[in-house]
C-alpha cells in the first residue's frame, strides 16, 4: 500500500473533452453537445483540461462541418482565461496521420497558440528522440508549455530490448540531455498495456535526474482494467500529475472516472487537486447532452484481450465505428489475432496514433487479402524509415515487399526532411478556388491533405466550401434537413469571412434522372460557371462535351464496392466508352481511413458510371456497369 509521509496534492489533467470523445466516438461529437458541461467543469474548479488535437482537430471538420480553430476558441471563451488547456500533437505528424515539413509544423504551434492552446503534450511513436528534440522546438518558439512524453506499450510478444524501464529510461536522458526546452515528462500509455512494475521502475529512476521543478505526468487507458493499479505504483514513485474522466465517458476505453482515483487515494496522504464531490453534477449533463449518441459497448467495457492487441482506446473507437459503418465488423477479433504479427514485423513501435492505425490497417490488410498482399501505405512507410528509426529492426523480407510494392526506397535520414513540402500545395488550391489565402484555411487544408487523394476531397477545401460530410454516431442517423443546415450556416459564416460565397471556377457537373414510360435514364449534366463562360475567374472556360445517358439498369455487369457498409467512391479510372481488360482496377473507395481498388472482374466495355467522387454508396449501389 502506497503512502505519502508528507500530504501531496496529485494534479489532474481532465480529459472527457478530447481523449473521451476520441476514445468514445473518434471524436465525432458536435460542440454544442459537451460544451456546457466542459463550462461547467470550470466553475467546478477544474483548471486543466485536454481539449484539441488528436482525432479532435481532424473529427470537426471530417465528420461534424464545425471548423476546430473555432471549436476550440468557443471552448477558452467557456473555461475562462485561467484555466490550462492542452492539446496532444504526433512529432513529426502533428495533428495529422502523415509527416509534415517543419514549416507546417511551426504553422501549427502558431495557430494553436493563437486559440487558446497553453499546453502542448507532444509525443513520437517511434520514441525517436531526434524527432522529438525537432519538433520540440516550435511548440517552444510558440510559447506554449512543452510537455515531452515517453510512448509506453506491453509488448504482445517476449523481448528485454525494447518497452523495458531500462529503455524508457534512456529516453528520458537523451531528452533531459538535449538541447530543447522541456517543461514537463508523460509517460504515455495509450494502450493502457504497461504493467504497474514497469511504471514504477521507470518512473522512480526517471525522478531521480529530472529537475525538482520538473512535473512528472503519466498517462493511461483503462481499456484493459489497468488504469488505476498503474496511477498507483507511479504516485507511490513520484509522479505529479495523472488524466482522469467522468462518466459517461470514463474507464472502457478512456481514463478512469476522478471518483475512481480520489477513492483509491483516501488514507494515503494523497489526494487530487479535483473535488469530487462535483463529478455527479458533471456527469449528469453529459448524460443528458449526448442522450442521442450511440455508445457502443466495444468503447465502453474494459477488454483484456487488449494486452495482447496493445491497441489505444482513442484508435479502437474510431476503428469500431468505421468497421460498423462499412458493414465487416464481423471480422473484428481476426484483426486482433492479426496484431502480434504486424506489431513483430513492423520493428515494435509504440501503438499510439499514428503507429497504432498503421499497425491495424496492416492487421486489416492481411485478414482481408492474405498476409503482405497489400502492404498499407503508412505501415510500409514505417518500416522504410520515413516516420523514423524503428525500436527493433523490422524484418527484413516486409521491408522488401513495402519497398517494392510502395515503390519507395528505405531511408535512415531525418523524416522531416523527406517529409512533402504541402503548404506551397494548400495555398494554391485555395487560389484556384477563390478561397481566402490564410494562415487558418491554409492549414486546414494542410492537415487534411494525404498522398494520393484528389483535392476535391479534401475536407478542408470541402468544409470552406460549404460541403462537408456529415457522419455522427446517433442513434438515429442525421436528417437530411440538418445536414443542409448545417451547410447553410458553413456557407453563411464564410461569407461573411470572406465577404461573398466562393464562386466556382470551372465546369460543375451533375446528374438528373428522367422518367419516360415506366423507363428511367440518368443524364449527366455539365455547366459552365459564368465567370468562366465570360472569360473571368482563374480557370480557363471548357467547352462541355455531351454525355450519353447512361441507364440505371443494363444487361451487363454492375459493378459493385467490395464493402457491404457505407464507403466513400474516391476515385474512378474509366469513362462510358472504355474497354477494360478482367482485373483491371476501375474505381478506389475509401474505407477503414485507407483506400481499396476495384477490379472489373470481367473484360468488356464500360456502358454506365452510377457513381461519382465523393458518393457514399455500399454494396447494393452498382458504381458502374461493364458489358
Amino acid at each position: 500500500m502506497i503512502f505519502a509521509e508528507k500530504p501531496k496534492k496529485i494534479r489532474v489533467m481532465f480529459t472527457p473533452f478530447r481523449d473521451g470523445l476520441q476514445s468514445s466516438f473518434g471524436g465525432k461529437v458536435r460542440l454544442h453537445d459537451f460544451l456546457p458541461a466542459m463550462e461547467e467543469s470550470a466553475k467546478a474548479g477544474i483548471k486543466h483540461f485536454e481539449f484539441g488535437g488528436g482525432a479532435r482537430y481532424q473529427a470537426p471538420y471530417f465528420y461534424l462541418g464545425e471548423d476546430p480553430f473555432i471549436d476550440m476558441q468557443k471552448m477558452r471563451e467557456a473555461v475562462g482565461p485561467e484555466c490550462d488547456l492542452q492539446i496532444l500533437t504526433r512529432s513529426v505528424s502533428g495533428v495529422t496521420l502523415t509527416t509534415q515539413s517543419i514549416e507546417g509544423l511551426r504553422l501549427q504551434a502558431k495557430l494553436m497558440k493563437k486559440y487558446g492552446t497553453t499546453w502542448d503534450r507532444n509525443f513520437d511513436y517511434m520514441n525517436d528522440i531526434r524527432n522529438l528534440v525537432n519538433t520540440g522546438r516550435p511548440i517552444v518558439d510558440a510559447g506554449m508549455h512543452h510537455q515531452c512524453c515517453i510512448a509506453l506499450m506491453g509488448l504482445p510478444f517476449k523481448s528485454d530490448k525494447v518497452h523495458t524501464p531500462q529503455f524508457y529510461f534512456d529516453i528520458g536522458k537523451k531528452l533531459l540531455d538535449s538541447d530543447v526546452q522541456i517543461d514537463s515528462l508523460c509517460l504515455k500509455d495509450a494502450s493502457g498495456t504497461t504493467d504497474p512494475k514497469t511504471i514504477y521502475e521507470t518512473a522512480i529512476r526517471l525522478k531521480k535526474i529530472m529537475p525538482p521543478e520538473m512535473p512528472l505526468w503519466l498517462h493511461t487507458h483503462d481499456t484493459g482494467s489497468l488504469a488505476v493499479a498503474c496511477y498507483m505504483a507511479g504516485i507511490a514513485a513520484g509522479v505529479d500529475g495523472i488524466d482522469l474522466s467522468c462518466r459517461p465517458m470514463a474507464s472502457g476505453t478512456v481514463q478512469p472516472d476522478v471518483r475512481s482515483m480520489a477513492h483509491s487515494l483516501k488514507g494515503t496522504g494523497y489526494s487530487l487537486d479535483v473535488d469530487e464531490t462535483k463529478m455527479p453534477k458533471i456527469e449528469s449533463m453529459l448524460s443528458e447532452l449526448m442522450k442521442d449518441y450511440d455508445f457502443n459497448p466495444t468503447t465502453t467495457m474494459a477488454d483484456a484481450r487488449v494486452l495482447g492487441f496493445p491497441m489505444p482506446g482513442g484508435a479502437i473507437g474510431p476503428n469500431v465505428h468505421m468497421m460498423a459503418k462499412a458493414g465487416i465488423i464481423d471480422k473484428y477479433s481476426q484483426v486482433l489475432e492479426e496484431f502480434p504479427v504486424v506489431v513483430e514485423a513492423g520493428g515494435a513501435w509504440t501503438s499510439v496514433t499514428p503507429g497504432s492505425q498503421q499497425y491495424w490497417l496492416q492487421a486489416f490488410n492481411n485478414v482481408l487479402y492474405g498476409r503482405w498482399k497489400k502492404i498499407d501505405a503508412g505501415y510500409g512507410k514505417a518500416v522504410l524509415g520515413y516516420f523514423g528509426k524503428t525500436p527493433l529492426p523490422p524484418d527484413p523480407k516486409v521491408v522488401k515487399i513495402a519497398e517494392e510494392q510502395l515503390e519507395l526506397p528505405p531511408i535512415d535520414g531525418d523524416p522531416l526532411e523527406a517529409a512533402p513540402k504541402n503548404l506551397k500545395v494548400a495555398r494554391e488550391a485555395l487560389e484556384e478556388r477563390n478561397l481566402e489565402v490564410s494562415d487558418h484555411n491554409i492549414f486546414l487544408v494542410l492537415a487534411a491533405m494525404v498522398p494520393g487523394k484528389k483535392m476535391e476531397l479534401n475536407e478542408g477545401i470541402r468544409l470552406l466550401t460549404g460541403r462537408p460530410k456529415i457522419d455522427i454516431p446517433l442513434k438515429t442517423k442525421v436528417d437530411e434537413d440538418e445536414q443542409m443546415a448545417k451547410k447553410e450556416e458553413i456557407r453563411s459564416r464564410l461569407a461573411q469571412q470572406a465577404g461573398a460565397v466562393p464562386v466556382p471556377t470551372g465546369p460543375l457537373t451533375t446528374q438528373c434522372t428522367v422518367e419516360e414510360n415506366g423507363k428511367r435514364r440518368v443524364f449527366r449534366i455539365t455547366m459552365e460557371p459564368a465567370t468562366s463562360a465570360a472569360g473571368g475567374g482563374t480557370a480557363a472556360a471548357t467547352a462541355a462535351e455531351p454525355s450519353e445517358p447512361a441507364p440505371v439498369e443494363s444487361n451487363g455487369t454492375p459493378i459493385y464496392s467490395s464493402f457491404a457498409g457505407s464507403v466513400e467512391v474516391v476515385d474512378i479510372m474509366v469513362k462510358v466508352g472504355d474497354q477494360v481488360t478482367k482485373g483491371q482496377v476501375v474505381a478506389a473507395v475509401e474505407a477503414m481511413k485507407a483506400k481499396h481498388d476495384i477490379k472489373s472482374p470481367i473484360a468488356g466495355k464500360v456502358t454506365s458510371i452510377s457513381a461519382e467522387i465523393g458518393d457514399e454508396l455500399d454494396s447494393s449501389k452498382p458504381i458502374m456497369t461493364i458489358s
